[in-house]
């Protein structure tokens, strides 16, 4: 039955259907993938400075230097020699370049114990200063042998070593009490070209070596 004279409304209800699409995978990858920008050149550069310095640090004889700091002083009377102090200071000095050039031909390893084991390069290996409790522990000690690269190590710590003791001033006073001019010419530019030529040779030509006194790398 129509009403008439009464207006039917008709209310027509749209609804939206949001469809949400899925990301494809290709899409996924692009946003949560993060690319690592390369290093820039300043980056490169000190990356490549403190590897450099790091090297250095490794072949230059700190800890003979620091022996030599304390008891040059005492052996030369503070510089003023006589001919005892004169022949110990020698002595001492000698002894001082042979632990350089010793130094220069040590090398350690990590067992997998977490003990470092240090020992003395040879032509055929390594011979160690002393064993672990089993053998199974040992690495292949061929691959630590002597090479040519060590005694020119052994030869430029030593030089290094010289020119540090030539600047001392009571090594100076107990050698060269009064040096003539040109003496005292050679005596200020020798040890600073020496030092400055060996540290460079140092970071050209690095040591993978981790001897005494050495920290020990993970490689080890």
């Amino acid at each position: 039955m129509s009403l008439r004279g009464r207006p039917v409304s008709t209310t027509s209800t749209t609804t939206l259907e949001t469809s949400s699409a899925p990301i494809s995978d290709s899409k996924e990858f692009q946003i949560q993938n993060t690319t690592t920008a390369s290093p820039s050149l300043p980056q490169r550069c000190i990356n490549q400075t403190l590897t450099s310095t790091a090297n250095l640090a490794n072949l230059l004889p700190t800890g003979t230097l620091l022996a030599l700091q304390l008891l040059v002083p005492t052996f030369t009377n503070n510089g003023s020699c006589d001919s005892a102090t004169h022949f110990m200071t020698q002595v001492l000095l000698l002894l001082l370049a042979s632990s350089c050039f010793l130094a220069s031909f040590t090398d350690s390893f990590k067992s997998p114990d977490g003990k470092v084991y240090y020992g003395l390069a040879t032509f055929k290996g390594m011979w160690l200063f002393s064993y672990p409790m089993t053998e199974s522990s040992l690495p292949d000690l061929s691959k630590y042998r002597l090479r040519i690269i060590d005694g020119i190590h052994a030869v430029l710590s030593v030089l290094t070593f010289v020119a540090v003791a030539l600047r001392d001033a009571n090594v100076l006073k107990c050698f060269y009490p009064q040096p003539e001019h040109e003496t005292q010419e050679i005596l200020n530019i020798a040890p600073m070209g020496i030092g400055f030529m060996c540290g460079l040779l140092f970071v050209v030509f690095p040591t993978t070596r981790h001897g005494i006194g050495y920290p020990v790398s993970s490689k080890n």
